[in-house]
C-alpha cells in the first residue's frame, strides 16, 4: 500500500470539496498553500491527496484466478448503449453470485476496476459500468472525468446504471442473485436503485453515498449494509432522516460508522485510505453478499 505523509485534517476537507465540485482547482490549491508548513509543501500534500492507482492495485488484471473483459449492454431509457468491465473467476463449476460495482463521480477509474477484480477473486461475477462511455469513456484522468460526468444528463445516466443491473442479473453464468455496491456517487446510486428499481437488487452496500428520496424508502426490498466514515460530515448529515425512514418502513438494514474514517476511506489510492477500517468494511461486505446472494 502507498505511504503518505501525515496531513492536516483541513487538507482532506479541501480535497473532498474539490472532488465533489464544491470548489474549483484554484481554490483547492490556494487552500493547500495556506496549510503549507516547513517540509509539508503544497506539492507534497497535492501528491498525497490525488490518486496514485499504480501503487494501490490489489489484484492484477492478468491474475490467473480471474478473466476480465469489456462488455456492452442495452440501455433504451438511458444513453442507448452502455459499456463496462466484467470480471469472473477463471474456474466456474456452478452459477455464481453477481455484483454490480458503481463508480464515484469520475467514471470507471482503475480503483473501481480493481474492486471488481477483488470480487471475482472471491467467487463473484462482477460488472463495473463506465457511466462515461456515452461521452467517450473514462479519460484516464480523474479531474477530467469528474467534469465529463457532471456534464451528463443525470436521469439518463441513472437509467444506464439501472440497465446495467438488469443486464447483469440475467447473466448466463450467474445464479440470478444480484448485489449492488457503490462508492460516493456510486453509493448514492445504490440507494437510488433499491428505492426506484427495487426488484433488481437482492442485497445492497452503499459506501458513503447520498441518501435517496425518503418518500421512496418504502419501496426497498433488498437488505442493506450502509458503510460510513465518522468524519464524513456531508453524507452523515443525511443519515438520521434516512435511518428514521428505514425504521418507519420496517426495512432490513445494518449501518456501520467507522471511527476516525473519512469520506472515501475505502479508496486505497489516496491518503484518505484507512486500511484497518477499509479491510473491516470489506470483510463485512463479503460476508453480507455471501449470506444474501448464495
Amino acid at each position: 500500500m502507498p505511504k503518505h505523509p501525515k496531513l492536516p485534517e483541513q487538507a482532506f476537507t479541501l480535497y473532498d470539496q474539490f472532488a465533489h465540485g464544491r470548489i474549483n482547482r484554484r481554490a483547492f490549491l490556494s487552500g493547500l498553500g495556506k496549510l503549507s508548513v516547513g517540509a509539508l509543501t503544497t506539492s507534497i500534500m497535492l501528491d498525497a491527496l490525488m490518486p496514485n492507482y499504480a501503487l494501490a492495485e490489489q489484484v492484477s488484471f492478468n491474475d490467473p484466478d480471474i478473466i476480465a473483459s469489456y462488455q456492452e449492454f442495452s440501455s433504451p431509457d438511458g444513453y442507448g448503449t452502455g459499456k463496462g468491465y466484467r470480471v469472473e473467476p477463471s474456474k466456474l463449476d456452478k452459477p455464481a453470485p453477481l455484483v454490480l460495482v458503481i463508480h464515484e463521480n469520475r467514471g470507471l477509474n482503475p480503483y473501481i476496476k480493481d474492486v471488481a477484480r477483488r470480487f471475482a477473486k472471491q467467487g463473484f461475477i462482477a460488472f463495473a459500468p463506465d457511466g462515461l462511455y456515452p461521452v467517450g469513456g473514462y479519460p484516464g484522468n480523474d479531474e477530467q472525468g469528474k467534469k465529463m460526468q457532471a456534464s451528463m444528463d443525470k436521469d439518463k445516466l441513472a437509467n444506464d446504471f439501472f440497465a446495467a443491473a438488469k443486464s447483469l442479473k440475467g447473466d448466463g453464468k450467474g445464479n440470478g442473485k444480484l448485489g449492488v455496491i457503490g462508492f460516493c456517487y456510486g453509493g448514492g446510486m445504490v440507494n437510488k436503485i433499491v428505492t426506484e428499481a427495487p426488484d433488481l437488487a437482492d442485497a445492497a452496500v452503499p459506501f458513503y453515498g447520498a441518501a435517496p428520496d425518503l418518500a421512496k424508502v418504502k419501496n426497498i426490498q433488498a437488505p442493506l449494509m450502509i458503510q460510513m466514515g465518522e468524519l464524513d460530515e456531508w453524507v452523515n448529515a443525511m443519515w438520521p432522516d434516512y435511518e428514521k425512514a428505514l425504521k418507519t418502513a420496517n426495512k432490513d438494514y445494518q449501518a456501520f460508522v467507522y471511527p476516525g474514517a473519512r469520506h472515501g476511506f475505502h479508496n486505497d489510492s489516496t491518503a484518505r485510505y484507512d486500511q484497518v477500517n477499509a479491510e473491516l468494511a470489506w470483510q463485512r461486505t463479503l460476508a453480507f453478499f455471501n449470506q444474501h446472494l448464495a
